[in-house]
């Protein structure tokens, strides 16, 4: 990518992440074209984009199409997980030789979109945003984020440098070397954020004062922890949250653990915030449960380790988003504690 240039910057798949981060760079002063829906792009197009939040309420001027038809200088790739191939298929005719950051959830995007496109260009990100999809042209920016950045395949070096530079005129942003012990380590703290959510049809403040599902979601991670473990994976500490704190919670004995969980999530500052896979299940849409819960059962599988409390959870998360009807705190700690049995 030319730094001589004002690089063009295409955000593909532009819903509430991806409309808040290039709302916020266009806002400053960078060349900016988000690719979304129709709706959302006729919104744009005609009104601006609308974001209220931790940065009060400001409507940006931010080009919208509702395809790629052109070669940016870099793509920030912010679709779901499982639309990933799909997506880069699409725009793989506009985007060789170009940066693509990933920014999903999940630890499986950088290996799905190099599938597609070869890992040369792929630069991995490990997102810390809190945002929520209003209506078309409308989205949340809820809590100040952070945004983690590393080659996919590769050592960290210029290119990763002007990336950062870009990306930190809009969102903090910081580089790692270990960015795929990030991914990992993000992947447990987004289990212990979704899952209750899915499952249950509460916020993270609403399910974390019970105790019940402060129970099961500890057994839930202490299972996840020990499979990441044995594979040998060099977890990497994220900002606020060191990974020795978090293996000294998740190792402690259970009423000592989900004492200091429910401080943890009765104090946190998005305690009202509606997780991401919440928000997929209002909105009549599929979840990444696969992506995530899922990937423990999967590495389970992979090393002969049984995983029953991940594996149910997957399980209970796909028939809420078919029937929509949630779990009470007090009959999933019943479902799951029989699946561990």
């Amino acid at each position: 990518m030319n730094q001589n240039i004002k690089p063009r910057i295409a955000v593909v798949g532009a819903g509430a992440i991806g409309s808040v981060v290039g709302g916020l760079l266009a806002r400053a002063g960078k060349d900016v074209t988000l690719i979304a829906r129709q709706a959302h792009v006729e919104a744009i197009n005609k009104k601006g984009l609308f974001v209220d939040g931790i940065l009060g309420e400001f409507t940006v001027n931010v080009k919208a199409a509702e395809k790629l038809d052109f070669r940016p200088d870099m793509v920030l790739l912010t679709v779901k997980v499982q639309d990933v191939k799909e997506t880069c298929e699409e725009i793989k005719p506009y985007v060789k030789g170009v940066p693509l950051v990933t920014m999903q959830n999940g630890v499986r995007s950088d290996e799905i979109a190099a599938s597609v496109l070869g890992k040369e260009d792929i630069i991995s990100c490990v997102v810390f945003i809190h945002s929520r999809f209003l209506e078309p042209g409308r989205v949340t920016y809820g809590l100040d984020g952070v945004l983690l950045v590393g080659e996919a395949y590769g050592d960290n070096g210029e290119r990763i440098e002007g990336i950062t530079s870009i990306l930190n005129k809009a969102i903090k942003t910081e580089i790692r070397d270990n960015i795929h012990g990030a991914h990992w380590t993000k992947l447990l703290m987004n289990i212990m954020g979704n899952s209750p959510g899915a499952m249950t049809g509460l916020s993270l403040g609403e399910w974390g004062q019970h105790s019940s599902v402060r129970r099961i979601i500890l057994l839930m991670l202490k299972e996840s922890l020990y499979v990441v473990e044995k594979a040998g994976i060099k977890l990497e500490s994220l900002p606020g949250s060191p990974v020795l704190a978090l293996k000294t919670i998740v190792k402690s004995p259970l009423p000592i653990a989900s004492a200091i969980f429910e401080s943890m999530t009765r104090y946190r500052r998005n305690a009202d915030t509606i997780p991401s896979m919440l928000q997929s299940i209002l909105r009549g849409k599929p979840t990444e449960i696969d992506y995530l819960n899922g990937e423990f059962v999967k590495l389970g599988n992979k090393m002969g380790i049984s995983t029953p409390y991940n594996s149910k959870v997957v399980e209970l998360v796909r028939e809420v988003e078919k029937t929509h009807k949630f779990f009470s705190p007090d009959d999933l700690e019943k479902i799951l504690r029989e699946a561990g049995k």
